[in-house]
């Protein structure tokens, strides 16, 4: 779990306010929801036997007893929401939260304990419309911060009877090279044998890739939601592989899955990914509602961008007001106002904590200010200021408090 500290927060603030002018002229709203979740919630969503829930949740007993969790994701706590408050039925939504996620695993470059998820969710709406729109949002995304390279890969895992059907012979095929299959991949053949075709491990990749093919047997329904997938990509000229290894490692999916990956942070390569998930919200006590969203980790986004040097430069100040005796301080501190109720976007620091025009001005230099306005004894007695320029080598003048205000509205300094 990581600090974020001054320097890197404008970072995270300016993805953070692309992100909601981005999400928010697709028409998707933002939803806020606790931190802290029931731990019976991602039991019945996530799955107990995935690696969320076996492995990576923080939970603990309140002083009730009641079992709590730091939510790992954000969808599961979305639909109890919408559930609780009735926002879902016979509704279409479209949402959209940034905040905190919590999982017990490894870091490394990407990955944290506690790390950042922007999630997009919408409801309501069964055709494969809304799920190449969720698509379109995502690439536009990468567009708008100018990233380039992500590949899109996208699957589909048909309806839970297929999945069903397709598990039996996949569990049949797996068994017979159980002496070779790595210890993660023994325990999911009798819990997740799906997770097993995402396996990573290099040993395994000729088993993998000669295992029954979940395509054969997706049901019509779901070919024919995939298919329409695949003509609005087509239409719209997005670039994609279907990926039949792709599964997603929570238990609520189902038809379609999405992924954007990137060669460019090592093992941690998926920089976006999502789904349907339309049996959910029905699951947790809610009307039997479609849905599909996606989640984006900010840190790794991030680290993608600063890799490819797409991170806008920390602003630096406009002005630096250096101030010397207790007149000069009353006069600057009020003046330094005027200048804010004129020009709100300028960004003025007035030094505090006394000192010398030399230490002054030293700070006015290290903040990166374009000017230092100077006020002392005199300048105080004549109400004036002297303006020094800090990058450009233009000579200091002297200049009226009503003549400084006019030049920085005019943009002369």
């Amino acid at each position: 779990m990581h600090d974020v500290l001054p320097g890197k927060s404008v970072h995270w603030q300016y993805l953070e306010q692309t992100i909601q002018a981005l999400v928010q002229s697709y028409g998707y709203r933002e939803i806020r929801f606790p931190i802290v979740e029931k731990t019976d919630l991602f039991k019945r969503t996530i799955g107990e036997v995935t690696d969320i829930v076996e492995k990576e949740m923080y939970v603990f007993d309140d002083r009730n007893g009641e079992s709590l969790t730091l939510r790992p994701e954000g969808t599961a706590g979305a639909v109890r929401s919408g559930v609780e408050q009735g926002y879902l039925y016979n509704q279409i939504q479209r949402l959209w939260y940034i905040g905190p996620m919590f999982r017990y695993e490894k870091p490394q470059k990407g990955r944290y304990r506690q790390f950042h998820q922007l999630g997009v969710e919408a409801f309501g709406m069964a055709g494969p419309d809304i799920d190449a729109e969720l698509i379109l949002l995502s690439n536009r995304l990468w567009k708008t911060l100018g990233l380039e390279g992500l590949r899109l890969e996208i699957n589909s895992l048909g309806s839970a009877e297929a999945r069903n059907t397709y598990r039996t012979a996949l569990v049949e095929y797996l068994t017979q090279f159980q002496a070779e299959l790595d210890d993660d991949s023994q325990r999911r053949l009798s819990t997740n044998p799906l997770r097993i075709l995402d396996s990573k491990n290099p040993s395994m990749q000729e088993i993998i890739e000669a295992a029954p093919k979940l395509a054969d047997y997706l049901d019509e329904e779901s070919k024919a939601h995939f298919d329409g997938l695949c003509d609005l990509l087509n239409a719209a000229g997005i670039e994609y592989s279907v990926n039949p290894r792709l599964v997603r490692g929570l238990d609520y999916y189902g038809k379609t899955v999405f992924e954007w990956v990137t060669d460019q942070l090592g093992a941690q390569g998926t920089v976006c990914a999502g789904g349907r998930y339309d049996g959910l919200v029905e699951q947790l006590g809610g009307k039997a509602n479609s849905a599909i969203g996606f989640a984006i980790g900010l840190e790794r986004l991030l680290a993608l961008l600063e890799d490819n040097n797409k991170l806008p430069e920390i602003a630096r100040p406009d002005a630096y007001f250096a101030l010397v005796g207790d007149e000069a301080v009353r006069l600057g501190t009020v003046l330094s106002e005027r200048l804010r109720d004129v020009l709100p976007a300028l960004t003025v620091l007035v030094n505090c904590g006394g000192g010398s025009f030399k230490n002054q001005l030293k700070k006015a230099d290290r903040s990166g200010a374009n000017v230092a306005i100077i006020m002392g004894d005199d300048e105080a007695d004549s109400k004036s200021v002297i303006v020094k320029y800090l990058r450009d080598g233009q000579d200091q003048k002297t200049v009226s408090f009503d003549e400084l205000i006019e030049l920085l509205q005019a943009n002369e300094i």
